[in-house]
């Protein structure tokens, strides 16, 4: 049994529509206004058709466009075999993390001397014990 085949093309956004819609559109392998996709022509994908018609453009798809679509698509699942396995994460990240232009290293001579008494936090008062109400510690103009 020979499956025919079918070109649906996006062709109005999926801002401002039923999430139901935009994950029927996610599961064309539509990501956006003017992308197309080759599928069979079967009930399963006739019916997520019906579900966006407002939001989809379908025409008859010959068998040499879909394989011109698998080839594109192989050509870019090999692009990122091969960068995943010379480590590359994407632009600007590294496997350590973002690279960033800036020095985070901390320097190592300190401007205060380290025999420093000097209390460095708040410190608590050791007069008066009773707990402060929402009045008290409150300045008076």
């Amino acid at each position: 049994m020979t499956e025919g085949l079918l070109r649906v093309t996006q062709v109005r956004s999926s801002i401002s529509t039923k999430p139901k819609h935009r994950g029927t559109l996610r599961a064309l392998g539509l990501r956006g206004i003017g992308r197309s996709r080759v599928l069979p022509d079967r009930p399963d994908v006739r019916g997520m058709i019906a579900r966006v018609p407002h939001l989809v453009r379908v025409e008859a798809a010959t068998a040499e466009e879909a394989a011109e679509e698998r080839g594109r698509i192989e050509a870019v699942r090999a692009e990122h075999r091969t960068a995943e396995r010379r480590g590359w994460d994407g632009p600007g990240i590294s496997a350590a993390g973002p690279v960033s232009s800036v020095s985070s290293a901390k320097p190592t001579a300190s401007a205060e001397p380290t025999g420093s008494t000097k209390p460095t936090g708040p410190t608590k008062p050791t007069g008066s014990t009773k707990p402060t109400g929402p009045t008290e510690g409150k300045r008076s103009s």
